[in-house]
This record gives structure tokens, sequence and C-alpha cells, in this order.
């Protein structure tokens, strides 16, 4: 089973799951900018942030075999903060980077006036760099927030079958399919979507523009979901070129529209800047 998680937040994550994630079949995934855990003061904390995911977290993927891409934006919660918004300013060289296959996470938090501009402005910051949008729907209120998100989106200059929706639920993805966007769904432990409720949602709705991901950030998470929704899906009587689809094959679509995803990792580097994620003899 070849997997590519579309979205993982490997900064708050070990080496450990690296190599767990490389076992069970993970060889390619994206990791979108998200907030620190706790507030930015400036915006010199998102630029080391985004340098981090253009070269180092490659180079720990690297080791273990797996291609590491990335989604650059202000996020959702600190678009809120104006210490962090004059981020949009500088954000536009950033998108010129190779690694970079999306503008994200973008979209709402507490569905607020200085969300709206933040989307806004960052849907043609994509439309101008000839990016995709990965967009993250609000975790409360969902079906009000993903229909102000389509609002923003259809007024926005880049094409709805350019976004992806993230964290969709059983109340919001035949509004979302209905769109013409690509289905985005965090599998978690606790919150958010689990795998037999993954697997009930692609029976009612098929394999077509939907991606799993295991999201796995700071919270109690799971890096290997992805694998686990595969093996439902298997035990569910989906075949195995579903699950090549749903894992593999549709992110591949997805932010292959960025023309810039290479999903052979690079040969692994001993340092990064001259540090080493390694402690120690052999």
């Amino acid at each position: 089973m070849r997997i590519f998680d579309p979205h993982i937040h490997m900064s708050s994550r070990t080496t450990d799951d690296y190599q767990a994630m490389y076992d069970a079949g993970v060889r390619a995934l994206v990791e979108p900018s998200f907030w620190l855990g706790q507030p930015r003061t400036s915006p010199a904390s998102f630029l080391d942030y985004f340098d981090s995911l253009l070269g180092w977290e490659p180079f720990r993927a690297a080791q273990y075999g797996i291609a590491h891409h990335c989604t650059l934006a202000l996020n959702p919660k600190e678009a809120n903060d104006p210490r962090c918004t004059p981020v949009l300013d500088v954000l536009p060289r950033y998108l010129e980077k190779d690694n970079v296959v999306a503008v994200g996470e973008i979209g709402y938090d507490s569905m607020t006036p200085a969300e709206d501009t933040a989307l806004a402005s960052q849907l043609q910051l994509a439309a101008d760099h000839g990016l995709p949008a990965l967009v993250h729907t609000p975790h409360r209120d969902k079906l009000a927030g993903l229909r102000r998100t389509l609002d923003v989106v259809r007024e926005s200059a880049l094409p709805t079958e350019r976004v992806l929706l993230d964290h969709l639920n059983e109340t919001t993805v035949k509004e979302a399919a209905d769109s013409g966007a690509w289905l985005g769904f965090s599998v978690y432990p606790d919150t958010k979507m689990d795998e037999d409720r993954m697997v009930a949602v692609l029976k009612d709705h098929g394999p077509e523009r939907v991606l799993v991901n295991s999201a796995a950030d700071w919270g109690k998470s799971d890096p290997l979901k992805t694998r686990k929704v595969g093996d439902a899906m298997l035990a569910a009587g989906f075949s195995e070129d579903d699950v090549d689809r749903v894992l593999w094959r549709n992110p591949v679509a997805f932010y292959g529209l960025s023309g810039r995803l290479r999903l052979d990792p690079p040969s692994p580097d001993t340092s990064h800047e001259g540090n080493s994620i390694l402690r120690g003899g052999e």
C-alpha cells in the first residue's frame, strides 16, 4: 500500500514517527503551515518557520525515504492577530519556492472579518502564483463555515476545482462535493473523523476527489491514520485500486496542479546547514 499523506504537521512529530510512517507505506507528504501552539508575536517567527518547512523538515523526511512538500500561508487562527498579518506582505516571495505546492492552510477558524480578508487575499495569491489552495473549514458551525468559505472562493480568481476543502465530515461533504472542489478529511483518534466514519462516507460518495489525512498536530493524534483508513477500506470491501486512488493518486492529482510535485525523495544528506539529527555514534 503506497500512501501520500496530504496534510500532516511533522514539525510537531518525532523522527520515530517518520520511521513508523515509512514502515506503514507512507512515501510522500504535504506539511501545511499552521499555528505555533502559542501566540506568535511578530512576522519574523513565521519566516523562520517557513524556512524550516522548506529546509529542515525535508531533510528529516529524506532520512526515512519520504518526499516532503509544504503549503505556506497565514493560517486562520492567527489571521485575527494584527501582529501576524504583515506576513502577508512577504508571503509572495516564499510562494515562489519549488517545494511549495499550494497556499495553505487558509480559511476560517472563528469566521471573523479579519479571516474574511485573509482568506480572500490568499486565494488571490494562489491565483497569482499558479498554485492550488488548501482551505481549512472551521471546526465549529461547520456547515455555515463551509457555505461562507464557498462564497469567498466563488468570488475569487481561483477556480473551485483548484481548491481542497479540508476537515470535512458527514454534514459538509455533499455541498462540498457539489461545489466541484476536492474533498479533504482529517482522521483523528478522538475528534474529527475516524476510520469507520470515513469508510461510511466513501461508501456514500465514492472515492472521487477524496483525500484522507492524519493532520497529526500538537494534540492527541496518530500519524498512521492514513494506513488505518486504507486497511479499513479493504476490510469493508473496497478494492486495492480504490485504496490507491484515495491514498495516493488523488493527492498526487491535486498537488500536481502546482506543477512542482516531486515524488522521489532526495538522497539523504548527512546534515542540514551544519546540523544533524544524529546523536552519538553508530
